[in-house]
């Protein structure tokens, strides 16, 4: 008994350990963020999501959480939004993990982790039209008028006439394609880092 208190003391030990280097990169990730063509200046990419992904499908949904929480954390003493572009962050990476996360734990293979990280990215996608409109922007008209938003989307596409237009048009897909890198990225370093984290022989 003795001996299996040790084993889980020390598997948690490294799996808090292991949420805490990968939150670590994602806030690392997260300022290293940079701008993308047909998108206004003021939308960045990163790939801070990308650690997160990682934590959920080696040590669970929570641990993905945690990551997300960590990186936002940190960013909150650099926040030019009050919080509440960070809160965004937060709840959008949530809905990114917490699904890949919770389906990979069930159907531990590679088409349930793909799966679950297509749902997450849709999840994302979907719920940054919401956030944006309801949470993020209202902030931001208080450092750029509305007039000014819409004109940074409407000189790209002069078809948008409202802000759910171009929360649809530009965000929501940016959003998902943003999320599909981390997947891309997930599956093609996974198998080779995923002992690591573990802390298995490779």
């Amino acid at each position: 008994m003795k001996t299996l208190s040790n084993t889980n003391n020390r598997i948690n030990v490294r799996k808090m350990t292991m949420t805490a280097l990968l939150g670590a990169l994602a806030t690392v990730l997260m300022f290293l963020s940079f701008k993308v063509p047909l998108m206004p200046s003021f939308i960045s990419m990163d790939f801070s999501e990308l650690p997160a992904l990682i934590a959920a499908f080696s040590m669970g949904p929570l641990s993905g959480v945690t990551v997300c929480l960590i990186k936002n954390l940190v960013n909150l003493f650099a926040s030019q939004t009050g919080g509440v572009g960070e809160l965004s962050n937060f709840l959008l990476g949530t809905c990114f993990v917490l699904p890949a996360g919770l389906i990979y734990r069930y159907k531990k293979t590679q088409m349930g982790a793909l799966l679950g990280a297509l749902i997450g990215a849709a999840c994302m996608a979907i719920v940054s039209v919401f956030t944006n409109y309801f949470i993020v922007y209202p902030i931001y008209t208080n450092f750029m008028p509305m007039e000014a938003i819409m004109g940074a989307y409407q000189a790209i596409n002069p078809n948008v006439k409202n802000l759910w237009q171009a929360l649809l048009i530009f965000n929501m897909p940016f959003t998902f394609i943003k999320g599909l890198c981390s997947v891309l990225i997930t599956f093609l370093i996974y198998k080779k880092i995923s002992p690591l984290i573990k802390g298995k022989n490779v």
